[in-house]
């Protein structure tokens, strides 16, 4: 018999690159490991350490399956009883069980102590990178225990969401060890202006009780244990915390309608509802709802800047293994220049987005008891998670064209990030409403216009493009208010010279880098650095070959 290939066998598979699961994304990313150290936290390092590998591994392949089977609304059993069950895919329930187990929505509260908030920044981080989807539950379970602990009464609720413990089962808290929270503020007249919502909480007999009727058009995580939502009560838009179970372990009255048929985001549910005569607790004083949900939404908008910094990172290491390993012309991909400088760009991108990022994390974890500090997070952070937020989509864009046709298929996990990449920018606030924020915490809050200053005027003295920006941007300041229509180009020229003293300040060898391609020049699209840069050292300085 002839050993020949037969000849309808007509290549050999080659030039292929290897897969990119199993590494160790904590190990990978010195930008995150300097960061950690940096900002505080560095008594978590073995933590994050061990969370790395998981998010690299287990949880890096669990993503895929997650997605890969979308959740399904069941709303009634086979007799016919109202239901309103999700069903998820097992994997979702892994990398839910898995990131709260391990504090990704609680570390900073069951385990308090200085750089709490900086470690579980980087646990959300890290465990975005594998499955995007799960940081929702997770993210709004970590944001609202601060809002659940201004009412004693809700104590149990605070403590078993900080818990790290997760139990999917449908029951009342009272037999459960570890809850999930979600939230439900948007209506079918406006997300943004909630003040507008016409969901109505009627006051029962028992004092901070009340009834809720009403349609919420967003309501996130439906299979949480209870939701945070906005309603019009006798005294003005209020807080309260809706269960899905009665005390007495009864349904709660409401209805899920259906599941949004979202762009991305599929391992997650997020869904459409009817409030029946549902029983709600309130949290705040009536009346004071916006004022009750400010503090959670500055954790979810921070959390919004870390997905978006994940995002970048986790585009970044597919894009730069793929041109470690791919061949053409001759040569590798990452020896070609213009991919080089691709890549280099990239990279200056990303580092400025993860430091940024924690950065604001420190200044969050510090708000308690240092007044600067605080001030510094409530302006950063709207400032941040503008621009870092937008920064995404095209950033994800040009890691999947170094990839090519490959970057465009589902084997590949550039797709789910590309669907993903616009959502940070939605979600807790639009890029104008981030934009007015800063505008009003500028023109109103002398402690936040003062601690930016003092941020941006510590990396100043070198000279050149930042120290000239920077004197231009006080000399507007000093003209007094900004025009509306003018927010987008400040807040943009805010974030770009913050991420320039953040990384001056952390020593960066990439800080001139993004000095001279940011704020010297408009940015653009992705590789116009200038050539005699050192790319080699950026990649190496990126990911580990």
């Amino acid at each position: 018999m002839s050993s020949q290939p037969p000849p309808f066998e007509t290549h050999v598979v080659d030039n292929q690159v290897p897969p990119f699961g199993g590494r160790d994304l904590w190990q990978d990313d010195l930008v995150l490991q300097q960061a950690v150290v940096r900002e505080g936290a560095a008594f978590f390092s073995a933590e994050l350490r061990h969370y790395g590998t998981l998010a690299g591994g287990d949880l890096y392949r669990a993503g895929f399956d997650a997605n890969r089977q979308r959740p399904q609304l069941r709303t009634h059993d086979a007799q016919g009883h109202r239901i309103d069950t999700v069903d998820f895919h097992p994997a979702y329930h892994q990398l839910m069980a898995t990131a709260k187990t391990h504090g990704v929505a609680g570390l900073s509260w069951h385990r308090p102590r200085p750089g709490g908030h900086v470690a579980r920044a980087a646990l959300s981080y890290l465990h975005h990178q594998a499955e995007a989807g799960t940081s929702c539950p997770l993210t709004m379970t970590h944001a609202a225990v601060p809002v659940l602990r201004q009412e004693p009464a809700l104590a149990d609720w605070a403590d078993k969401a900080a818990a790290p413990f997760y139990d999917p089962r449908d029951l009342p808290i009272s037999d459960k060890v570890g809850i999930t929270l979600g939230m439900g503020m948007t209506e079918k007249q406006g997300g943004s202006d909630v003040r507008g919502n016409t969901t109505t909480a009627t006051p029962l007999a028992a004092d901070g009780e009340y009834s809720l009727v009403g349609h919420k058009w967003f309501f996130s995580a439906p299979m949480s244990d209870g939701w945070l939502v906005l309603a019009q009560a006798p005294g003005g838009l209020t807080c309260l915390l809706m269960p899905r179970r009665l005390p007495c372990g009864r349904r709660n009255a409401f209805h899920l309608m259906r599941l949004k048929d979202k762009l991305g985001d599929w391992a997650n549910a997020s869904s459409e509802v009817e409030f029946c005569g549902a029983w709600a607790r309130r949290v705040g004083e009536e009346g004071r709802g916006v004022a009750t949900i400010i503090e959670m939404v500055m954790f979810t908008r921070l959390d919004c800047m870390l997905g978006a910094a994940a995002e970048m990172r986790m585009a970044l290491a597919q894009a730069l293994h793929h041109a470690r390993h791919r061949r053409t012309f001759g040569k590798r991909l990452v020896e070609h220049a213009l991919m080089a400088n691709v890549l280099a760009d990239l990279t200056i991108e990303s580092e400025a987005a993860t430091s940024l990022a924690m950065r604001v994390a420190r200044a969050v974890d510090a708000a308690p008891t240092q007044p600067a500090e605080a001030a510094f997070a409530r302006i950063a952070t709207a400032i941040g998670k503008f621009w870092v937020c937008k920064r995404v989509p095209a950033f994800v864009n040009e890691a999947q064209e170094c990839l090519g046709g490959a970057g465009y298929v589902e084997e590949s996990m550039l797709p789910r990030l590309y669907r993903q990449a616009p959502l940070n920018s939605i979600w807790e606030g639009s890029g104008n409403v981030q934009c007015l924020d800063a505008l009003r915490a500028l023109a109103r809050e002398p402690r936040a216009l003062q601690a930016l200053l003092d941020e941006l005027q510590q990396a100043e003295g070198q000279g050149g493009a930042y120290d000239a920006a920077l004197e231009a941007l006080r000399v507007q300041l000093a003209a007094g208010e900004v025009a509306e229509a003018d927010a987008r180009s400040l807040v943009a020229r805010l974030a770009v010279l913050l991420q320039a003293a953040v990384l001056r300040k952390a020593g960066s060898p990439l800080a001139e880098a993004f000095v001279q391609s940011r704020v010297a020049r408009s940015g653009g699209v992705y590789g116009q650095l200038p050539a005699d840069l050192p790319f080699a050292g950026i990649l190496a300085r990126a990911l580990p070959a």
